[in-house]
């Protein structure tokens, strides 16, 4: 039997470990806006998280990755309770689709890292090092239709343009005009990431970056990503990882 933690929040926390018994940790990101188990915005840092369990989170997962000798980047994941409890969920031994938003809050490259691992040296950063700043969203753009609960959108690519030029924003996508998005694999065109001196002034420039994008040919869920990041309870923070699925979802369909 095994304790179901439903609903909860998604706490993860990114590591690093190389072959001289050094892991170190870059703190936390916030992977609650997901629909079928499957992310779709991801925050650093989690602001509502208090310092001591920040620390504590961060020790625990240093402690995971040293446990194993753990070499490269991995994360590690956790699901919080209503009343702040904390139960460990699994280990990702990759880098992940939302890195980019701890590079952003820390300035530190997590892939020139694992580079430098993997070639046998010793990582460049220490825990010192390690510093929090401002506030990061990452929003993955996906050709799918939230209409037909999220069934693939293959298809080309007719007209493309992705937001640029904006300070705080990274955009990371192989797609151009004319690009054909097979049916055979994830759904994911693009990473949207926008930094902030915090959570509100992220959200401002998320919102800016998605009234942006254009992907003419295609359904994607840029107007359901746009519309998520509105609602009275994302700008608050009062959600947990059946919001979506269960309050947000009925009610957009509307």
């Amino acid at each position: 039997m095994e304790k179901i933690i439903y609903p909860a929040r998604h706490i993860e926390v990114q590591i690093l470990g190389d072959s001289f018994g050094n892991v170190i940790q870059l703190g936390e990101r916030d992977c609650s806006l997901q629909i079928n188990n499957q992310k779709l915005i991801e925050e650093a840092p989690y602001d509502e998280l208090s310092e001591d369990n920040r620390e504590y989170l961060g020790k625990i997962a240093v402690q995971a990755g040293k446990s194993v000798d753990y070499e490269s980047a991995g994360t590690i994941e956790f699901l919080m309770d209503k009343s702040g409890s904390f139960y460990f969920m699994e280990m990702n031994t990759r880098i992940q689709v939302e890195h980019a938003v701890t590079e952003m809050v820390t300035g530190i490259d997590i892939v020139n890292e694992q580079l430098i691992v993997a070639s046998g040296e010793k990582l460049s950063v220490s825990q010192d090092d390690v510093k929090l700043s401002g506030h990061a969203i990452e929003c993955r753009v996906n050709a799918e239709n939230p209409k037909l609960n999220f069934a693939p959108s293959p298809g080309k690519i007719e007209n493309l343009f992705l937001p640029s030029g904006n300070l705080g924003l990274r955009v990371e996508s192989a797609v151009y005009d004319g690009y054909e998005i097979p049916p055979f694999y994830d759904s994911m065109i693009a990473k949207i990431i926008v930094y902030g001196k915090d959570r509100k002034q992220a959200l401002m420039k998320m919102n800016r970056a998605l009234d942006e994008v254009v992907t003419d040919g295609l359904v994607t869920n840029v107007d359901f990503q746009r519309a998520l990041l509105n609602h009275k309870k994302v700008i608050s923070g009062d959600y947990d990882t059946a919001f979506v699925q269960e309050e947000f979802l009925p009610t957009w369909k509307i």
